[in-house]
């Protein structure tokens, strides 16, 4: 097995993933934003809501364009580069994809145009319909992806087929519920509508700095702070409900996380900071904090989170029980029938069958393997813990600092007369960037995390990737490298472009409203006086 080949493709999926998820998370976040903001619109009749509503459509609808664009390629690379994957598990993981499309896609593309050119075409409840379903039809697409993702995660609701030599669905209910499917997916929506909500914050900040748009720009603070706090705030409980299920479902990736080489006495603590060794299978210079990690992981002050090695026992036991199944697997292949006995064989050892699989890097026949390939292959089972373990602390870092920034802008905002120090208002510019690092450490948490398999204890990664040589990969890597990067400075470029010019659309019909409602509000306030 030429493990460059693998090595390749996963760089490639790698790239094409993270690209691609910068501009998922605001399309999510953008898309109900602006549905907010033209309820608010259709609600009051307040010109400078429509004005509001246009400009930042216009900017999510650039963000829009890009994000297919470079979705539609990450669905192309299951068939060229993980051709064994799709058929190993088309059967499940292709019916939450084909759903996506045809429901969730062909929903926003539908409406879309709509949004954008039916503003002189439709009435305002008509238009506040169709954007709130381009919304709608966003956040669907992402939790059909989500489940499939979820499915890698957790493959319940499927079972293997000897005479096939496939997985098959055995209950759509069971994927479309899967626990981890559902926590991946409000967790990654909140994400999404936090990143939209520090976006506008941002940008409207750097209005209030320049002295333009002042109107537009306080408006938009005051949506921004409100929905993004209640989103931060979603995502801390969201994610520690995602914590639990990967305790549950997912046990080396949640030691992996704490770098945790031996159990604890419950209840497990929480490494604040350290610096894992995995060649020791230590961590160094570490500070804990009592209790916590066991009441994320498992809800209680009872149940112990199990360590690195102890999995690594255990994983080493899996992969004698999954000889077993794969030898009941290759005689059910060989007769090309079964027997009551083979078939017993197998069931009783079919949920191992992966860990055989893990085998195969070392071996072609894991039956002839050598205990020392065996447990060199129980060892594959431990992810690679530094990554993982600084991504998922750089991620909640950022996660809780959100929470504050966004806290003290509705405070300002509500309490306040929408007046911000001009300190504040250069933080927020100047972590704009910082919701897609913690999104893109979510990722890598998640999927590196998952490593040795593509889907867990099912297929491992190795076993996933289609016969092309080192030289395709590397051109069509160059060739994807090149094109995204180039996509990215269109976007940033288009993004700017449209954030400097401010909005155009409305601006005599916006400020002679607004000259109407100052004179009003002088009006009420000289009697006062």
């Amino acid at each position: 097995m030429d493990f460059g080949i693998v090595e390749l493709s996963r760089l490639q999926f790698a790239m094409t993933a993270m690209y691609h998820f910068l501009f998922v998370p605001l399309t999510l976040g953008l898309s109900i934003i602006v549905a907010i903001m033209e309820t608010v619109y259709v609600m009051t009749g307040r010109p400078i809501w429509r004005q509001m509503t246009k400009f930042w459509a216009t900017l999510f609808g650039i963000n829009f364009v890009l994000g297919v664009a470079t979705g539609i390629t990450m669905e192309f690379q299951f068939g060229m580069n993980w051709s064994y994957y799709s058929h190993y598990v088309g059967d499940i993981f292709g019916a939450p994809l084909a759903i996506e499309g045809l429901m969730a896609f062909f929903l926003e593309a539908t409406f879309v145009g709509l949004m954008f050119f039916g503003w002189d075409r439709l009435s305002r409840v008509q238009h506040m319909v169709v954007t709130w379903l381009v919304a709608i039809g966003s956040n669907f697409s992402a939790l059909w992806i989500l489940i499939a993702n979820g499915w890698m995660q957790n493959p319940v609701g499927a079972k293997f087929n000897p005479m096939t030599m496939r997985m098959e669905m055995t209950s759509f209910f069971d994927v479309v519920f899967n626990p981890v499917a559902q926590a991946k997916f409000v967790h990654t929506v909140s994400a999404g509508y936090v990143t939209g909500a520090v976006f506008v914050l941002g940008v409207s900040a750097w209005y209030l700095l320049k002295g333009r748009h002042v109107e537009l720009a306080r408006r938009s603070i005051a949506v921004a702070a409100s929905f993004g706090l209640a989103a931060s705030l979603s995502v801390v409980v969201l994610g520690d409900e995602s914590g639990y299920e990967a305790s549950e479902n997912q046990k080396m990736k949640m030691a992996a996380i704490e770098a945790m080489w031996e159990t604890e006495p419950a209840p497990a603590s929480f490494t604040l900071i350290g610096f894992p060794d995995q060649a020791a299978r230590e961590t160094h210079y570490a500070i804990h904090i009592p209790y916590v990690m066991g009441l994320i992981g498992t809800r209680s002050l009872t149940e112990e989170i199990t360590g690195i090695n102890q999995l690594v026992e255990h994983n080493a036991e899996r992969i004698k029980s999954g000889l077993i199944a794969y030898d009941a697997l290759m005689r059910i292949r060989e007769a090309k029938a079964t027997t009551p006995e083979l078939t017993a064989q197998f069931e009783s050892h079919s949920k191992d069958l992966g860990y055989a699989f893990l085998l195969k890097r070392y071996i072609d026949d894991p039956r002839q393997a050598t205990p020392e390939q065996m447990t060199m292959a129980a060892n594959d089972t431990v992810p690679h813990v530094w990554p993982i373990f600084w991504g998922f602390r750089i991620m909640v870092g950022l996660g809780f600092s959100f929470v504050l920034v966004l806290a003290y802008f509705f405070i300002r905002t509500n309490l306040k007369g929408m007046d911000y120090p001009r300190w504040a208002l250069r933080l927020a510019v100047g972590i704009i960037p910082a919701p897609w690092i913690a999104a893109e450490m979510g990722w890598l948490v998640a999927e590196y995390g998952r490593q040795p398999w593509t889907v867990d204890g099912v297929l491992p990664t190795a076993l996933s990737v289609s016969h092309l040589s080192v030289g395709d990969l590397l051109i069509t890597l160059a060739g994807f490298v090149a094109l995204y990067t180039a996509l990215f400075i269109v976007e940033m470029g288009l993004m700017l472009k449209y954030i400097r010019k401010g909005p155009t659309q409305d601006v005599e019909e916006t400020e002679i409203w607004m000259r109407r409602h100052d004179a009003r509000l002088g009006a009420t306030i000289r009697p006062a006086e």
